[in-house]
């Protein structure tokens, strides 16, 4: 047994899975099933870039580490915003000021920390499809949805800098956000899938 083509595989399935749940919970509207999906998606993400990682040549090395390095710390951002909401908004009396601060759907803190981490998860996939070599089709799709994906760095970084989401908080739904979200995650899913049939290939 391949181990670590079995872990790579297995971190693919998660993010295929994850996202997929993430986007259809967005569509329904249900919060807490959406905020645990996310505490999942970073492990299965870390499965799937170390696989890519572990495969890359040695003069791409520095790259691959890079976007490993930029995987746990895209993890480490986006599990501490929603294990906050599974726990401490979910089971405290927030005051209004806390409420601001730590409810994601006030678009304070907590949710410009889950944008940031969200960023550095896109320098992560820019710099991992930047270390692949790609052998046939499959690669080459899926170098260019890593690679593509690292121009979100921008908008989850500079965004919230310009106070643009603080200004929603004073009213609307967040129809648009979750649109927004679906729209990511449909553009990501094929990330999952061409990872999977990456490592079935290797």
């Amino acid at each position: 047994m391949n181990l670590n083509k079995m872990m790579s595989k297995a971190g693919s399935v998660i993010v295929t899975v994850t996202v997929f749940l993430f986007a259809f919970f967005l569509i329904v509207d249900y919060s807490m099933c959406s905020y645990f999906v996310c505490l999942i998606l970073p492990i299965g993400f870390i499965m799937m870039t170390a696989g890519l990682h572990g495969e890359c040549e040695d003069d791409r090395k520095v790259a691959a580490n890079i976007g490993l390095i930029l995987a746990a710390v895209y993890a480490t951002f986006i599990m501490l915003v929603y294990f906050s909401q599974l726990t401490t908004v979910n089971n405290e009396q927030l005051n209004e000021q806390a409420a601001k601060l730590l409810r994601f759907d006030k678009f304070g803190l907590i949710f410009n920390y889950d944008l940031l981490g969200y960023g550095v998860m896109a320098l992560s996939t820019f710099f991992t499809g930047l270390s692949m070599n790609p052998r046939n089709r499959t690669d080459k799709w899926l170098r260019a949805l890593l690679m593509i994906h690292g121009v979100f760095y921008f908008s989850c970084t500079f965004m919230p800098i310009t106070g643009m989401f603080a200004k929603m908080s004073s009213g609307g739904d967040g129809l648009g956000g979750r649109l927004a979200l679906v729209a990511w995650c449909v553009y990501f899913l094929p990330v999952g899938i061409l990872s999977l049939l990456h490592f079935k290939k290797r």
